[in-house]
């Protein structure tokens, strides 16, 4: 799942939701909700997540097709 794999960059990387949040400009809460799904990002703030993460949308948030 999408919001799995955000948490799963996150953590690879060592990065506390803080420090995710500072460094792509948002608040800790709001990296908390995308992470547990009751938050849609914008586009802009995919992109910066990504980047921050260093990776790509698609990998980070492209759902997966259903088996």
């Amino acid at each position: 799942m999408p919001r799995e794999r955000m948490r799963e960059a996150r953590r690879g990387l060592g990065l506390t939701q803080a420090e995710l949040a500072a460094d792509v400009g948002v608040t800790r809460q709001t990296i908390s909700q995308v992470e547990s799904g009751d938050y849609n990002p914008t586009l802009q703030l995919c992109l910066r997540i990504a980047r921050r993460l260093g990776t790509d949308l698609n990998t980070l948030f492209w759902e997966d097709e259903p088996q």
